[in-house]
């Protein structure tokens, strides 16, 4: 067990942990897996709010660092852009709702498989000028109400087949194309090692960039420490370079959840 006991869990760097509760405790009810989380000291993440029992949510207390931030919508052509605009300033009224600081996009919508409702093996330069347009717009959202978007990497390999903007290079161009400090990179690094890997020196890359840091091991996607990623060297990394933001555990667990995140928080704990 996690020696929190509602507090910030003490990582002995500058960052904060987080976890999202569609992957842990998942024979609780949702609001079970909040509070449990939220005593044991994370801040918590959430998927598609529109199945959520949102007032019942802000009742628990608990601190939220990211949710989606869209319900339908794609980047990259202009029917499906003015729907992810409309749905992101109804996914900002909830964020308002539960004090959430950012609001995760991904390069087009996906179903309840992770598939892409739009799906586009190839990137054309009319796509990515629209997608850039679609997130300055995105961008002054997040700006107008003071939340940040953050723009999420993908794997097309394993998970996410056909999503446009998936590897971490294409997240990185668009962010900084439209160089506004509502509009974050979320950078996963699960999806990242299996697209690009090299995960220390994307990190030094992105960091300046980061709203959000989340992680899984390769493969199996489950917590760190169960598969081919060295957490602990990319701990120290985001340690060196003074990151002080969220890490997120966006990964199931491989078995008892409360030892999970126990390998989570070990994995991101600096040793002094």
């Amino acid at each position: 067990m996690s020696a929190a006991t509602g507090s910030r869990i003490d990582t002995g760097s500058t960052y904060r942990l987080a976890v999202s509760a569609e992957v842990v405790f998942v024979d609780l009810s949702f609001l079970e897996r909040v509070e449990r989380l939220s005593r044991l000291g994370y801040e918590v993440e959430i998927w598609d709010w529109t199945r959520k029992d949102v007032d019942a949510l802000v009742a628990t207390g608990a601190r939220f660092s990211s949710m989606t931030g869209y319900v339908t919508g794609t980047l990259a052509d202009p029917d499906g852009a003015e729907e992810l605009l409309r749905t992101a300033e109804e996914s900002l009224k909830v964020a308002e709702q539960l004090d959430c600081p950012r609001l995760n996009l991904h390069g087009t919508g996906l179903d309840d498989r992770g598939l892409p409702v739009v799906v586009a093996h190839v990137t054309t330069p009319e796509m990515w000028l629209t997608a850039a347009r679609t997130l300055t717009r995105i961008a002054e959202l997040g700006e107008r109400a003071g939340r940040v978007f953050t723009l999420e990497n993908l794997n097309t390999a394993v998970d996410h087949p056909g999503v446009p903007f998936a590897r971490a290079a294409d997240t990185i161009a668009l962010v900084e194309a439209v160089d506004s400090p509502h509009l974050r990179l979320n950078l996963d690094l699960y999806h990242a090692q299996i697209g690009e890997g090299n995960l220390v020196q994307l990190v030094e890359r992105a960091l300046p960039l980061v709203g959000e840091i989340q992680v899984a091991d390769v493969p199996g996607r489950c917590e760190p420490g169960t598969g081919e990623i060295h957490y602990p060297a990319v701990a120290a990394a985001l340690d060196r370079l003074g990151y002080t933001g969220v890490v997120g555990l966006e990964g199931w667990a491989s078995g008892d959840p409360d030892r999970a995140l126990d390998r989570f928080r070990t994995a991101f704990t600096i040793a002094r």
